[in-house]
């Protein structure tokens, strides 16, 4: 009898896969620094899609253990979700090398087991000053196809926390185009100059010799992979610029300073007007002062006169 049961919680082991591993922020941290594949997702209590999706993942599990040799755990409430999804939990992220990927489709087994494999190294391209033009060639030909491209800062949250957002989209469009991001702030300051970009983050799409402006405020993975590949044509198609010479830069780069800095432009303008003020006036006490001079110099040469006068009479 008890043999009977043993085989039967054996079987129901086999049968039921056991539930995630629960893992804090702390312990996160530490998988993203330590391993190459990391799985998580971020759910909550009293959640039904938390429930739905971990019961998907759950059943996936083994499947992305022998695929990837990925961690597969799950963070409950974490603060940390809200560096990757914007609708927070449920929230299934894939890290790779400790670069997430937000998963955005279906709530299914295939569908995730592809997607996760299918991008196993980061799909966003890292551009800079020196390789944005070799690699797009955006302005002699687009030989290199079509690029969507993110100018961000180090220093901007927003775009910190859309990082897993662009990687999903740069899955989605992978067959299609190239998505990249420059970092306006520091390597690539140049080539936002180039572009007119002024704020962060800003989206770009460069098309067949025409760049197209994102401006729209929804930084979904739907609207950025439908502005890509449709919605583009609603917007204003620029000519590209081609790569500016060192002088306009620098002007430009003045330009911007003084735009994003407009205390300097009163403060400059503030001490003009009180050097020109302050001119006026010295040159205002400079012909008071010379007035009387004028005076004196010439009484003296009128006693000078009449006393040579005087001599020529004697």
């Amino acid at each position: 009898m008890w043999f009977l049961i043993f085989l039967l919680a054996i079987a129901s082991c086999h049968a039921s896969p056991a539930s995630l591993e629960v893992v804090n922020d702390d312990e996160l941290v530490n998988l993203f620094r330590s391993e190459k594949y990391v799985v998580v997702l971020f759910t909550k209590k009293d959640c039904e899609p938390c429930e739905v999706l971990e019961k998907e993942l759950t059943a996936l599990r083994e499947d992305l253990v022998d695929a990837l040799n990925a961690w597969v755990v799950k963070a409950v409430s974490s603060s940390m979700v809200k560096l990757y999804s914007p609708t927070k939990e449920p929230a299934l992220v894939f890290f790779r090398h400790g670069v997430p990927l937000l998963y955005d489709g279906p709530v299914n087994d295939e569908l995730i087991l592809h997607t996760f494999s299918d991008n196993r190294e980061p799909v966003v391209k890292e551009l800079n000053d020196d390789t944005f033009e070799h690699l797009t060639q955006a302005a002699t030909g687009a030989t290199t196809g079509d690029w969507l491209v993110m100018f961000y800062t180090d220093n901007c949250v927003d775009c910190q926390r859309l990082q897993a957002r662009w990687e999903a989209v740069g899955a989605k469009l992978k067959t299609r185009m190239n998505v990249a991001r420059v970092n306006k702030g520091t390597t690539g300051a140049v080539t936002g100059r180039r572009f007119g970009v002024q704020e962060v983050p800003t989206f770009i799409l460069f098309r067949q010799g025409r760049m197209y402006r994102y401006q729209l405020q929804k930084y979904d993975v739907a609207s950025f992979t439908n502005f890509a590949t449709d919605w583009y044509k609603n917007a204003k198609a620029e000519k590209i610029p081609t790569p500016k010479s060192p002088f306009d830069d620098f002007t430009q780069m003045l330009a911007d300073y003084l735009r994003e800095n407009t205390w300097i432009f009163w403060l400059g303008l503030s001490s003009f007007c009180i050097g020109l003020i302050f001119s006026l006036l010295q040159r205002r006490k400079q012909g008071a002062v010379s007035k009387p001079k004028s005076s004196e110099s010439k009484a003296s040469n009128e006693s000078k006169t009449s006393k040579d006068s005087s001599k020529k009479s004697k």
